[in-house]
């Protein structure tokens, strides 16, 4: 699972992807520094793995992780090819959700595309344009299905329908996301794979003094996005950088603690999109290795055995089952027997996030 970073050029992008990676992309004062996607595989700060790594003492411990992908800066035309505009749409519909920045403060030595400070015109320019390149898709599946109608098929009829309430939707510059589907209607439309109906996490990056309450600019963004069905995070991404090149754990905790936070934001960023691409953790427990393995939510136990391998799922018996809270309470797998809190499911049951799981297969 995937999700770029996109803003406009010069709005601190590529300095936050190296806030969460130790992959460390070139970072400069002028739009389209950032050509090619940066990748960089992130793990997913839990508490819970270190718990559990305390009781079981394994050889090894493997957090979960997701794939962040730094896109290049979007400008105005991007949608008719101007600036980076065809490889940024490229690259941004092969994503799984859309981390968008924002600037939201004022610095004179840093450039701005549109020469102002404006967050909100910033997210409408990126907005348009790929609004306008969901129009394009929306129409020419429109025009391949209008010959179908003709002949009365009811399944070319539905999807015109529902066609034409997306691309009014859109006409009134507003994401797909933002609208209320039925079921069926939903199902059609995630196959359109549409840019506007990705999840969102607005990224408002504010200057160190902003960091906890945010100012005025991110008042205006809230505002902007209140009806659209996306999240928002305040993070000052320069102080972030300057937190992450300290190696000192001690140093980077009273660093955060002289201005007031509890953790990292790029710790709040990466744990906000795991929940963006509604991603969720399971953990096997054992002396060889404590490990948390990343599923969809809503996933049964013969799905989340087949993430270990396609073998576990195939031949699924059975699951054994504890509750993070419960191997929380009771500090060991045996003492959790013994009060009866092992629980033995089966095909149907869908796991929960934080489930400590062991997997009965037959192949």
């Amino acid at each position: 699972m995937k999700a770029g970073i996109v803003g406009l050029p010069n709005v601190g992008k590529s300095t936050l992807f190296n806030c969460l990676s130790n992959t460390k992309a070139q970072s400069a004062n002028f739009p389209f520094c950032t050509i090619e996607p940066n990748i960089g595989i992130i793990n997913v700060p839990d508490k819970r793995l270190t718990e559990l790594e305390s009781y079981v003492n394994p050889e090894k411990v493997i957090p979960a992780n997701v794939e962040i992908v730094d896109i290049a800066g979007l400008v105005k035309g991007a949608s008719k090819g101007e600036g980076l505009g065809n490889q940024f749409l490229a690259n941004i519909r092969e994503t799984d959700a859309i981390i968008h920045v924002l600037r939201c403060f004022d610095d004179n030595n840093i450039v701005h595309v549109e020469n102002t400070i404006d967050p909100v015109r910033d997210k409408e320019i990126i907005d348009l344009e790929l609004q306008l390149k969901d129009l394009e898709t929306l129409e020419k599946r429109k025009e391949k299905i209008s010959r179908l109608i003709k002949t009365g098929n009811k399944e070319a009829v539905f999807q015109n329908d529902v066609l034409a309430k997306m691309i009014d939707h859109l006409q009134l510059f507003k994401p797909i996301r933002s609208i209320e589907f039925s079921e069926k209607e939903k199902e059609f439309s995630n196959t359109l794979d549409l840019i506007t109906n990705k999840p969102v996490l607005y990224v408002c990056n504010v200057d160190e003094s902003s960091a906890i309450h945010g100012n005025d600019y991110v008042s205006k963004v809230k505002e902007a996005i209140k009806n659209e069905n996306s999240d928002i995070l305040i993070l000052a991404v320069a102080t972030e950088a300057d937190i992450n090149e300290l190696d000192n754990f001690e140093d980077r905790k009273a660093f955060l603690n002289d201005i007031g936070l509890s953790e990292a934001g790029s710790s709040k960023l990466i744990k906000k999109s795991y929940d963006l691409l509604n991603l969720q953790t399971y953990f096997t427990a054992g002396v060889k290795e404590v490990r948390a393995w990343t599923i969809n939510k809503g996933m049964t136990a013969p799905q989340a055995a087949g993430v270990i391998h396609t073998d576990f799922e195939k031949g699924f018996i059975r699951a054994e089952v504890i509750s993070f809270k419960d191997y929380s309470e009771y500090k060991s797998e045996i003492k959790v027997k013994e009060a009866g809190k092992l629980n033995i499911e089966g095909k149907e049951y869908v796991v929960n996030d934080g489930d400590v799981m062991h997997f009965r297969f037959n192949v």
